[in-house]
């Protein structure tokens, strides 16, 4: 890994840490797979930090610009899947 996570100087380090762990499953979701049930709360944590849809957006293209994972997807199939896990591969 050789970018940063796009992270807000404003956050309190609880906030930082729940960032963390969702672009890190989104990582995760690509590399191998996921529990979709985690993917969702982190998700669901994340909206609690950022509630604005279009600062979610500019984090989730920040994200994809600096890693290669599109955050979008992730969730989509996250939310549409049957199974308990999840993977992009």
């Amino acid at each position: 890994m050789n970018y940063h996570y796009p992270i807000d100087e404003t956050w309190t380090k609880e906030e930082v840490i729940d960032v963390v762990k969702f672009f890190s499953l989104i990582e995760k979701a690509y590399e191998s797979k996921v529990n979709r049930e985690e993917v969702l709360l982190q998700y669901n944590r994340f909206k609690q930090v950022v509630p604005s849809k279009s600062e979610e957006k500019t984090l989730l293209k920040q994200f994809e610009k600096q890693s290669g994972y599109v955050g979008y997807l992730v969730l989509k199939k996250a939310k549409e899947a049957d199974g308990n896990f999840i993977s992009m591969k």
